[in-house]
């Protein structure tokens, strides 16, 4: 049985008929793209370059830089219609986040000032080496913002408008300047149901900032050679949330203060953010330990820069992210958020973030 023979509103349409097309490369202007960029020898979008990627875990190297998370294509159009075809590397398909989200690209537009969520470019279930699909939109100029999947790998992505229709570089952000969020596979947006519901997402609506995500699932190890690399980027506020990827206590103990060092050391007054596990409230114990363990861990780091005269460091404790009601409510399997827990994220975050970029 197939679920859209009885409801037509589950079908997915990759079939683009619409007449009077015209196709662009999301490379050229005047899109604009953020949060990755595009390397020529290797023919695909990247969240840091290869030759950085090489020095890190066999994870980052060997695909998880690949996969696009925060990246997204921005531009103007007074189009009726907007489509687009995507050539990818898909990820075999995960049991616990949708489809959607591990592989689909969504559609924001400019609605009194915010950016709000229109419609998702839903993948096939059979989705292989791409996919392509389109939308009828409001026949009114403004800015559109496109997500990338937060777990394939894009090779190209094309964008068509009606032939008739206008194109012009997009807004820009109120902070051109990006937050970079850099952590697990929480970081990276496992497990939303598509990728304008990632925590980073939704704060840089809210906030207008732009984001660079370096969430590298299950590789969020705080290796000094990411560190290395991520002081080197320009950036308005540093978050550092890879607590759920340490293998261990001890290996947090002895890479997170040293990894927040790299970054200060080279960007004396750059606000940074540490977070802690909100697995806390969900799992207290777990093999690797207790979780009130880890976040003394990171708390010290936090309180020994204070003591040393660090008055751009900021802690924000993972019990607090869940709290509330509906807190067991919040995760798909217990440890990875649903759309519910990326709120969460997002509100809590936004509390500590909002007034530094004030």
């Amino acid at each position: 049985m197939k679920i859209e023979d009885f409801d037509k509103n589950l079908k997915v349409d990759t079939d683009i008929t619409e007449p009077d097309l015209v196709w662009f490369n999301v490379r050229e202007l005047p899109f604009v793209i953020y949060g990755v960029l595009y390397d020529e020898e290797q023919g695909c979008y990247l969240r840091v370059p290869q030759e950085t990627a090489n020095g890190i875990s066999k994870g980052v190297r060997g695909g998880l830089n690949r996969h696009t998370a925060g990246g997204r294509v921005r531009f103007r159009t007074n189009s009726q219609y907007i489509a687009i075809r995507a050539v990818m590397d898909h990820v075999k398909n995960m049991s616990h986040m949708p489809l959607t989200g591990q592989s689909g690209f969504d559609l924001y537009h400019v609605v009194e000032g915010r950016d709000t969520y229109y419609r998702s470019f839903v993948p096939p279930r059979d989705l292989t080496d791409g996919y392509s699909s389109g939308i009828f939109t409001p026949r009114e100029m403004t800015d559109y913002t496109i997500n990338f999947p937060l777990y394939d790998g894009v090779k190209e992505l094309y964008v068509a408008i009606k032939h008739d229709a206008q194109l012009a570089a997009p807004t820009p952000y109120q902070h051109e300047k990006p937050i970079v969020y850099y952590g697990s596979s929480i970081t990276q947006g496992g497990c939303a149901s598509r990728p304008g519901n990632s925590y980073q997402a939704m704060l840089s609506r809210t906030l207008g900032v732009d984001h660079v995500n370096l969430g590298f699932s299950g590789n969020g190890l705080g290796e000094p050679e990411m560190a290395a690399y991520i002081a080197t980027l320009d950036m308005s506020i540093f978050v550092m949330d890879y607590d759920s990827n340490a293998p261990s206590e001890e290996w947090l103990r002895n890479t997170h203060y040293p990894f927040y060092r790299i970054i200060r050391d080279a960007q004396p007054t750059l606000p940074i953010v540490f977070v802690s596990n909100p697995g806390i409230l969900l799992r207290p114990i777990l093999p690797s330990g207790d979780r009130r363990v880890r976040r003394e861990i990171i708390r010290e780091t936090y309180e020994r820069a204070l003591a040393a005269g660090d008055q751009n460091v900021y802690f924000i404790d993972g019990a607090e992210i869940f709290a509330g009601d509906a807190w067991d409510a919040c995760t798909v399997d217990g440890g990875h958020p649903n759309d519910l827990g990326f709120y969460r994220f997002a509100c809590r975050f936004e509390e500590t973030l909002r007034p530094i970029l004030r």
